[in-house]
């Protein structure tokens, strides 16, 4: 949402600023510096990424748009379902958590937090990892090197997003000045057609240098931090279910390990000690 947000912002500022000085609107609208500038991009960016990153991009755009940032209360709901599992399994014995694990989407516990089960990521971090410490003679450092490995695949896996946005932002000032290069060709080109035409060519081409940097510095670099930012927020929540995990796989008791958990998280959105004792028991603050 505030992607959105800060886009009307920028462009609502520039629009104002603009014809706050005396600019016609219909000055900027200059379709082939668009076509110039966006079709060079594209084809960068097809030869920098392959197409699996290309769709990882434009799959994760959206997903950024509509991002809603973890609260307390969503990482409350998440460490009680943590607690309640491991309540049961010490209750009960490991294999009872079976069915929880196995289906979560019908699991009374799990399918209660319904930030974490969309997450299908989070989802099969935390119920694989749980199989195979209901397999047996697992020790709790092979099962915490086995969450780290599968932390490291996911950065790995998400990084190049980012990083790839990031570099398409750096160039789209370069290619502002190629298109306004190109512009500067056309004019010299038309010097003989009077000053007007003159005129409209250096406007025209100008735009171009104008629309490469508000691209990058206004659009597709802030997008491509914002990115980057929500891939380390998606590192935490699963950093915070291995080190849940890992306590309890250590033998500690199940409130010590949401505890543990508790700590993991940034202290905008990290429950206190009684906020989170509260919320296990039931009862408001």
């Amino acid at each position: 949402m505030f992607i959105i947000i800060g886009g009307v912002v920028v462009l609502a500022s520039l629009i104002a600023g603009f014809t706050m000085a005396g600019g016609h609107l219909l000055v900027l609208v200059q379709v082939s510096e668009f076509i110039t500038i966006g079709g060079a991009a594209i084809g960068s960016l097809l030869i920098m990424a392959g197409l699996d990153n290309i769709k990882k991009i434009f799959a994760t755009i959206p997903k950024a748009i509509s991002l809603k940032h973890a609260t307390k209360e969503d990482n409350l709901q998440l460490l009680k379902s943590l607690y309640d599992l491991f309540l049961i399994a010490q209750r009960d014995g490991l294999l009872a958590i079976e069915k929880h694990i196995e289906s979560p989407e019908e699991s009374d516990i799990l399918s209660a937090n319904e930030k974490f089960i969309k997450n299908k990521t989070a989802v099969a971090f935390l119920c694989d990892t749980l199989k195979v410490m209901l397999s047996g003679g697992v020790p709790p450092h092979e099962v915490e090197a086995l969450m780290d490995v599968e932390i490291e695949t996911f950065e790995a896996e998400n990084h190049p997003v980012s990083s790839l946005l990031t570099k398409v932002g750096d160039a789209f000032p370069g290619l502002g000045i190629v298109a306004a290069v190109l512009g500067i060709i056309i004019t010299m080109g038309s010097i003989n057609d009077g000053a007007e035409a003159v005129g409209h060519h250096v406007a025209a081409a100008l735009v171009g240098t104008f629309l490469g940097i508000l691209l990058s510095y206004g659009f597709i670099g802030p997008l491509a931090t914002f990115i980057e930012h929500m891939i380390e927020d998606e590192v935490r929540y699963l950093e915070t279910i291995k080190a849940c995990v890992i306590a309890y796989a250590k033998g500690n008791p199940p409130i010590v390990a949401v505890e543990i958990g508790r700590r993991t998280l940034i202290s905008d959105v990290r429950p206190t000690f009684s906020e989170l004792e509260n919320y296990l028991r039931g009862k408001s603050e």
